[in-house]
């Protein structure tokens, strides 16, 4: 509802001003998530958000956590959306190489999410093209299913169902250890 409200009520021509809106959004969202948990004993509730709004010939995505958002065009499969965990933070400052963050104890700690410690909204403007194919998905297709494999489905899909089904079995055939969710659109 906030995002919604971000793109009726921002100037979608001012790229910085739209961007701004978004990322307010999300942090409206998640400042209304630590009053409810304070409202409630201090349970936690913590999520992550992917959101892709299209203002045509532009999208925006507005990213915070580690769920992923990638684009398949002209063959290639190219990762939008940057990992807010503490593995991927410390890979930015050298101190882990990818491989050891990918199986390290924090790869599944967020630095950033809505309702957590810390949210971080980033916005990144793209390009439309018609041509691509986008996937949202969480870590629990990553975890299991590598880019290449994701990249090779994508390209041979004939339909996103179809494409979604297979991917989320080649995560279940490989341990599937996480909650699974990713959509495909064209």
């Amino acid at each position: 509802t906030e995002a919604m409200e971000a793109y009726y009520t921002a100037d979608s021509a001012d790229d910085e001003a739209f961007m701004g809106a978004l990322s307010d959004a999300a942090l409206r969202v998640h400042m209304d998530l630590l009053e409810r948990a304070a409202q409630d004993e201090g349970s936690p509730m913590a999520t992550t958000l992917s959101l892709l709004i299209s203002v045509w010939p532009r999208a925006y995505l507005l990213q915070v956590g580690d769920s992923r958002y990638y684009i398949l065009g002209n063959g290639e499969l190219s990762q939008v959306s940057r990992d807010q965990t503490v593995a991927q933070d410390l890979v930015d400052s050298g101190v882990l190489e990818p491989a050891q963050a990918a199986r390290g104890r924090w790869a599944d700690t967020l630095s950033s999410s809505i309702g957590g410690s810390q949210s971080m909204p980033v916005v990144t403007r793209i390009e439309h093209d018609w041509d691509y194919v986008h996937l949202f998905c969480s870590d629990g297709l990553t975890k299991h299913v590598s880019d290449d494999r994701i990249r090779d489905r994508l390209s041979t899909m004939t339909s996103s169902k179809q494409v979604c089904e297979d991917l989320l079995q080649d995560a279940l055939d490989d341990g599937g250890t996480d909650n699974i969710t990713l959509i495909v659109a064209r």
